[in-house]
């Protein structure tokens, strides 16, 4: 654990910063519009021929026949973006010196990410499209009420089977810093399953925390990268924006938005279904051929509403940074803190107005000392 204090002034980003964010952008720009732009070609110039071939191989089955546009609809999407995903997560990150990560580790973990997403992929496609058959024209609302039941069991879930595939998770032990944590949850009503510590070390070098979980397995991790470089007076102020979330309890609430969210999407993918299904040269709405259209109505609208939605999310964090300095009365150590933390994972303090509208879910972090003052 660090001792030291940085200066409590934050520098205005060197070039190699801004360069590295203005990169990273640029490849989440990028490969949303690829992805866009082909769900686009599958969906409303393919769909029909696709369709055609997909009985051709598997036959009339309708589950086999989702399952082929399923696997063709993830396999193409892989195989454009991986290019850019090898750039921005293990090229970039290498040449910033912010990754730990082998070339032999980024592809094992790549493959996890594959055998875990695939399957719950599945499980969900098939899911909406058992929804669809079963319930016939009304199939949106049925769907909302499965996707909050999904969203319940993967909260549960996330923190003790979905994360320990991917990074190693231990207690935190030091009965100390314990203590000083503990104290911070007194009279919250918030209770945790424990405190533990992330491994994040292995691939990066950049520091994080978050608070994750539902009922019995809520819990805060702490990234072994920001244990190691911030003081204890710093961790509090990390912890303490954690306890935050649950204070102004934007779980429940993100839920609630998600429900209201899903019910228009699928709403909104019913009326183009309805619409354009045979247009377009679908067998009928429930057509397992029409999925590349469904995910592309449910990813313009998402797109549509993320701005909005980072605008909402950045309201939370500010929301919890002010917690964070109101119960550790410790303005210096939340300065510090959120200093390291531009430092360490080269975050860029001012970014342009535009740029944080549309990309940024957090406050820049030049706010964020702001509010200190």
């Amino acid at each position: 654990m660090a001792t030291d204090t940085p200066s409590l002034e934050l520098e205005t980003a060197a070039p190699e910063v801004k360069r590295y964010q203005r990169q990273k952008i640029a490849v989440v720009f990028i490969s949303s519009v690829l992805s866009l732009g082909w769900l686009a070609l599958l969906a409303i110039v393919l769909g029909g021929c696709l369709g055609e071939q997909y009985t051709a191989l598997v036959g009339a089955n309708a589950a086999l026949r989702l399952l082929a546009s399923a696997a063709t609809l993830g396999i193409t999407l892989e195989l454009l973006t991986l290019p850019l995903d090898f750039y921005s997560g293990f090229l970039l990150e290498h040449r910033n010196q912010l990754s730990n990560q082998t070339f032999a580790g980024w592809c094992w973990k790549r493959i996890k990410g594959y055998l875990v997403g695939g399957v719950l992929g599945l499980l969900l496609v098939f899911g909406l499209y058992w929804v669809l058959w079963v319930t016939g024209e009304w199939w949106w609302l049925w769907a909302t009420a499965g996707w909050l039941g999904v969203t319940i069991v993967l909260g549960r879930l996330l923190p003790v089977v979905i994360l320990p595939i991917f990074y190693k998770v231990t207690r935190l032990d030091d009965a100390n810093l314990l203590d000083r944590l503990k104290k911070l949850t007194e009279g919250t009503t918030l209770t945790i399953e424990g405190i533990y510590q992330l491994h994040l070390s292995d691939e990066t070098k950049k520091a994080n925390a978050a608070l994750a979980g539902l009922g019995n397995t809520r819990r805060v991790l702490l990234g072994d990268t920001l244990l190691a470089q911030f003081t204890p007076e710093e961790i509090e102020v990390v912890f303490a924006h954690e306890v935050g979330h649950h204070v102004h309890r934007h779980l429940l609430k993100a839920i609630v938005l998600n429900v209201f969210i899903s019910l228009a999407g699928f709403w909104l993918v019913h009326q183009v279904l309805m619409a354009s299904a045979q247009m377009l040269g679908y067998a009928g709405f429930d057509d397992p051929a029409a999925l590349p259209l469904v995910l592309f109505v449910l990813a313009v609208f998402g797109l549509t509403l993320s701005p909005l939605l980072n605008a909402l999310s950045r309201f939370h964090e500010r929301q919890c940074d002010r917690y964070a300095l109101d119960h550790t009365h410790n303005k210096d150590a939340y300065r510090s803190a959120f200093t390291k933390l531009a430092r360490i994972n080269k975050s860029d303090p001012d970014p342009h107005p535009l740029v944080a509208l549309l990309f940024y879910d957090h406050p820049p972090i030049r706010e964020r000392l702001a509010m200190a003052d």
